[in-house]
């Protein structure tokens, strides 16, 4: 997969509440701090700023973890092109450059973190020229939480 399709807007705004139809929502709040917290500990280590969390970017990784996690949409990043055009719609500004990192597995953010930061690519888009991130998980009927973290650049 090309290095642009891992945009990874190191995460996490999560959901509290449920939506009727779809699958379970938990208070995942914390979780996504946590990954924003240790992704941005690893971005400080390597001499990099860190990333600010912002609402709308996280409500469409949020969006496309339930996607995920209700089987609407496979895991993978389906979908990458339309959620960054609604960034640079919703959000404004210059946004110019994108990444995403999904997982799935994971009990924590902990787990999700050192998931990516063990692949290539995912670490590329942790480690990349981005200012903005959002964070979305949401969990499964089946128990699983499924994790992602989209990366934006705004000049």
């Amino acid at each position: 997969m090309k290095r642009f399709a891992f945009i990874s807007v190191l995460f996490i705004y999560l959901a509290v509440g449920a939506i009727p139809g779809h699958c379970q929502f938990g208070t995942y709040n914390a979780m996504a701090s946590e990954i924003l917290v240790l992704v941005n500990k690893h971005r400080a280590s390597i001499g990099l700023a860190p990333l600010k969390m912002n609402e709308t970017i996280s409500k469409l990784a949020l969006q496309h973890s339930s996607d995920m996690a209700t089987r609407r949409v496979p895991f993978s990043h389906q979908g990458f092109d339309k959620r960054t055009a609604g960034i640079k719609k919703q959000v404004g500004g210059e946004i110019h450059a994108f990444a995403e990192n999904v997982a799935y597995g994971a009990d924590d953010a902990e787990g999700a973190v050192e998931m990516w930061l063990s692949s290539q690519g995912h670490r590329e888009n942790i480690e990349g020229d981005y200012n903005l991130t959002g964070i979305g998980i949401a969990k499964s009927k089946d128990g699983y939480l499924y994790f992602t973290q989209i990366f934006a650049r705004r000049r």
